[in-house]
């Protein structure tokens, strides 16, 4: 009943700023939606744990509702900081307010459409939801119509649309490979999870490299990763957010539900070699474009290929260690991720520029932002006593524990190297000194207020995991696992 709730207060939100003329009573609204919904989901958690399958068209098992709060979380905070971020286009004559309605329906038809995703029960519905957050992210990529922002948006519809056709023929070769198998006539989780065994193992094999790369595309993986840095660096701050913490995972999720069915029919090792494969080609990848950033958006962007392959890293190590590693790198990436696009966006107003060679002193000039950037930079870089640090420990545990000492010590040099660039990029963005020219400024309260949401998830889950949380992690690694 809860998960019904949440989603019909995410269709409600996009359709309500169309009963309102008032941008700030749209962003009151949107904040009151998804805390409503950020409350719901956790209290379904807490209280009532995975339902399991919902009706025949729903399905929350212990993978889904992980990935339904890890949403949520992101959700609400890029709801508190829409409404400054919004206000301020406004104040500013960069939108009106029918394009602040705008916004504010599109922000929740895109919300909606991932939490669909990880919902329901039918992977083929799933690869119509997966399109749903393409069409309407797009419009958000390219909101203002600038040269650079169409151009973005176009290129990320292009690629992804080439990638979700890719990710079509695997899911179908799949649907292919149970009619015969089994004559079923659906591609329902449970149904395909029953039968996975006897499912021919060539289509199976052929089929989950067409969904790893469909699918992977969207995910941002490396060497499809081309749309992201593009979409991310044009898109409006909460959205550059929400892409990267949530729109990626939901891709990866779509890949996970795949995995765990070609697991069953082919084994184990088939599967997991490629996600290592493709998690390790993304951490050279990404390192190698972060070291020569100058934007500090794409920055982040690249940081996302980074996190992105980091989180296939840990699925293809596989075993309790790599599974639950990645999972809860997955929530650790999305919360340091959004508050530092968010850091990103209101140091990018403040300095009129995405330039980190003009963007100077920043813990001087905004020392709120400042240190919440400061903060996140530690965090992204991999130090304790934040969260990134435990999951990538957790990972990198699990690859010692099975004697992956090649993959153990690529890992850590590529983390060596990012490390050193991040050093290299916010040492002068966060010391130097700010521009004389440059007065104080005070960031809004829903602004605060994400940044604080967002950075007590990072510190928090650095110091320990809530037992909800651990259970939800082990439950949804017993998805994956089989265990």
């Amino acid at each position: 009943m809860l998960i019904y709730l949440v989603l019909l207060i995410n269709a409600c939100c996009a359709v309500l700023p169309w009963l309102t003329r008032r941008q700030a009573a749209m962003g009151a609204v949107n904040i009151a939606g998804h805390l409503t919904a950020f409350v719901l989901v956790l209290v379904q958690i807490i209280c009532f744990g995975a339902p399991g399958r919902l009706d025949g068209f729903f399905c929350a098992d212990a993978l889904s509702l992980f990935f339904v709060f890890t949403i949520a979380v992101v959700n609400l905070a890029a709801a508190l900081y829409s409404k400054g971020y919004i206000a301020g286009e406004v104040s500013e004559g960069l939108m009106g307010e029918s394009k602040a309605r705008l916004y504010y329906s599109l922000f929740n038809i895109f919300t909606l459409s991932m939490f669909l995703v990880t919902l329901v029960e039918n992977l083929g519905l799933m690869w119509v939801c997966v399109e749903m957050t393409t069409l309407a992210s797009a419009f958000l990529v390219g909101f203002h119509t600038t040269k650079k922002a169409i151009e973005a948006a176009w290129k990320y519809v292009i690629i992804c649309s080439v990638g979700i056709v890719l990710a079509l023929v695997g899911v179908i070769l799949f649907y292919y490979a149970l009619n015969t198998a089994a004559g079923v006539n659906n591609l329902n989780w449970e149904d395909m999870l029953a039968h996975a065994g006897s499912l021919d193992p060539r289509v199976v094999k052929t089929a989950f490299i067409f969904i790893l790369v469909g699918y992977g595309t969207k995910a941002g993986l490396a060497p499809m990763h081309t749309w992201l840095p593009d979409a991310h660096s044009q898109a409006l701050t909460p959205i550059s957010a929400l892409l990267s913490c949530v729109l990626l995972k939901t891709s990866a999720y779509a890949i996970l539900r795949f995995m765990v069915i070609t697991n069953k029919a082919v084994g184990v090792s088939y599967a997991a070699n490629l996600a290592l494969l493709f998690g390790m080609l993304s951490l050279g990848v990404s390192a190698a474009f972060i070291l020569v950033q100058k934007d500090i958006k794409r920055l982040l962007a690249y940081h996302s290929v980074e996190h992105i392959g980091i989180i296939f890293v840990g699925i293809g190590i596989g075993g309790a260690a790599g599974t639950f590693g990645a999972l809860y790198h997955v929530f650790n990436h999305a919360v340091t991720k959004a508050l530092m696009f968010f850091a990103a966006g209101s140091v990018g107003k403040k300095y009129g520029t995405h330039d980190m060679r003009k963007i100077r002193g920043v813990i001087a000039a905004m020392p709120f932002t400042g240190i919440f950037l400061l903060f996140g930079f530690f965090a992204l870089g991999g130090l304790p006593p934040f969260s990134i640090f435990m999951s990538e420990l957790t990972i990198l545990s699990g690859a010692f524990v099975q004697g992956r000492y090649l993959v153990s010590g690529l890992f850590m040099f590529f983390l060596a190297v990012i490390f050193g660039a991040l050093v290299h990029h916010f040492s002068g963005v966060l010391f130097e000194k700010k521009p004389k020219e440059m007065g104080p400024g005070a960031e809004p309260m829903a602004t605060k207020a994400a940044f604080m949401l967002l950075g007590g998830f990072m510190l928090a889950l650095g110091l320990g995991v809530p037992a909800f949380m651990a259970k939800l992690l082990r439950a949804a690694v017993s998805v994956l696992t089989g265990v």
